[in-house]
């Protein structure tokens, strides 16, 4: 066909099961139209020399908060912190370059890897902050510490949640977030955005599930994101979930493809507001408290009725076992009014899906869930010493995140980072997966690497994305990995004795046969 362009990568190691041992593929402008050994490559119009770089399908993060990360990228990164201390220096270091009337803005900040876990007062962020408004969300981004100034402007003294020691959750932190991210202009915003997109597209990175909705962010911030992906803006293409309850022609209406997302049946673990069946471990011998779950059966069972009805993906936020009962509640209910049929052909969606029975689980498969789920979880939270096991005690935390068995069973993953809760880290995601705390919950690189590709793309109803076949959208990435294992880079040790090995370096990330990334371009 005239007009069409076509250019031949060649010399390289192509991760393909249609064309085991490919070394080169041909792109004829947005599709996949050759893949073979390098000799056997048909003439094309350019030819990109791999020189032994492997090439993969693409990854997609199944869930981003883009200006979020954005403005940690460029921010005041708490993710290093280990004392109250440091929360402190950083704040005062950081606040020295600001005009007085700035909101001083930090993330990251994890009390449960500190030998000291009382975090710094209201008062004390003042102080360092010379006056400044303060406001520094936990790596959970369900509570924040807030400075006495920014405690005034909230005036949520009687909003759930609140507390004068600054440490804010609930209710009263979604005051204190709203004030503190007012404070950021239009084209702050719009810079965070877009060094978000570059950060996922250098990493291999080709499309982000953006998850918003009121409490999260502001519809002009949501459809902006949505408006700077794809590859007129050689960005990631963005997909969007908008997180409103019965907020099925509002999600349409913002170009979302779900009315889910950060849509909160409950809360976190590292606030100790997801809702669980047994409570969260106390010194306090009377201390009851199993977190909180803020929708009822009922209304999950209406939420998805009413997304069906628009044709529109549904979903939720839900961590606990408590929570995530009710959405299996919520979801059987809905089924007896639209069928069950009709109810999954819509893949709904749950976010996190982290303290799990088989009862759950068994829900899931029926019901034809998309289980959106985070490794880097278990790898800095997980196990038996860290904060799962500090919150939750070790059995508990040994038995969350159960990726392995989820996958066994028939449940649909879709891997993410919900950065920056955790970092944009695509193969120490899957890396993370295949090295669960628990063995019984591991997965083979093969089934993880899936997951954060595939099975992103069918999360959004994408199934002939994240394969590199003949006829197929032509997203991929280049690495250069030292070693291989069946066809994937060596992620884990051999042995014990032997190092981990280095993660892959991503060279150039191609979204439908356009460059987005190039690591020879600057």
């Amino acid at each position: 066909m005239s007009g069409m362009t076509s250019t031949l990568y060649r010399a390289g190691h192509v991760f393909s099961a249609a064309v085991p041992g490919a070394t080169a593929l041909l792109v004829t402008d947005d599709r996949i139209a050759w893949l073979g050994v390098a000799a056997d490559a048909p003439p094309a119009d350019e030819v990109v020399d791999l020189d032994g770089a492997l090439v993969t399908p693409a990854f997609v993060d199944a869930h981003v908060h883009t200006t979020d990360t954005g403005l940690t990228l460029a921010g005041l990164d708490l993710t290093a912190t280990r004392s109250p201390g440091e929360v402190l220096d950083a704040v005062a270091a950081f606040a020295r370059n600001l005009p007085a009337s700035a909101v001083v803005l930090g993330h990251g900040w994890d009390e449960s890897t500190w030998t000291e876990q009382t975090p710094p007062s209201a008062q004390e962020l003042d102080r360092a902050a010379g006056g400044r408004m303060v406001y520094l969300s936990q790596a959970s981004i369900h509570s924040a510490l807030c400075s006495a100034s920014l405690l005034a402007a909230c005036a949520a003294e009687n909003a759930p949640g609140y507390d004068a020691s600054g440490w804010l959750r609930r209710a009263a932190h979604h005051v204190a977030r709203g004030i503190a991210f007012g404070s950021i202009s239009a084209a702050q915003r719009r810079a965070a955005q877009a060094e978000t997109l570059r950060t996922a597209a250098s990493l291999g990175i080709a499309s982000v599930h953006e998850c918003g909705g009121p409490g999260t962010s502001s519809e002009t911030d949501f459809t902006d994101v949505l408006s700077l992906g794809g590859v007129l803006n050689h960005n990631p293409e963005v997909y969007g979930y908008w997180g409103e309850l019965m907020g099925a022609a509002k999600a349409v209406e913002l170009g979302a493809v779900g009315a889910g997302g950060d849509l909160y049946a409950d809360g976190a673990l590292g606030a100790r507001t997801a809702h669980l069946r047994e409570p969260y471990l106390s010194d306090d011998a009377d201390d009851t408290n199993c977190g909180h779950g803020y929708l009822t059966d009922e209304q999950v069972e209406e939420h998805i009725v009413d997304c069906v009805r628009h044709g529109v993906q549904g979903g939720f936020h839900a961590i606990g076992d408590r929570a995530l009962s009710t959405v299996v509640a919520g979801l059987r209910a809905a089924a007896d009014v639209v069928g069950l049929d009709r109810l999954r052909a819509a893949r709904h969606r749950i976010e996190h899906v982290e303290i799990v029975d088989k009862q759950i689980i068994a829900g899931l498969v029926e019901f034809g869930v998309v289980a959106s789920m985070q490794p880097a979880f278990d790898r800095l939270w997980g196990g038996e010493a860290q904060m799962y096991a500090q919150r939750l005690g070790v059995p508990r935390s040994l038995a969350s995140n159960p990726f392995g068995a989820m996958h066994g069973v028939g449940v649909a993953l879709a891997f993410g980072s919900d950065s920056p809760v955790t970092p944009l880290d695509p193969w120490g995601s899957v890396r993370a997966a295949m090295r669960h705390h628990n063995p019984a919950y591991r997965m083979n690189a093969r089934a993880a690497f899936a997951a954060h590709t595939r099975g992103g793309w069918r999360a959004v109803h994408r199934d002939d994305e994240g394969v590199l076949t003949p006829g197929a959208p032509a997203t991929f990435a280049t690495w250069d990995a030292p070693s291989l294992t069946d066809g994937l880079p060596t992620l884990v040790a051999t042995s014990p004795d032997e190092p981990t090995p280095a993660l892959p370096h991503c060279r150039r990330t191609v979204l439908r046969g356009q460059t987005i990334f190039s690591s020879d371009i600057t």
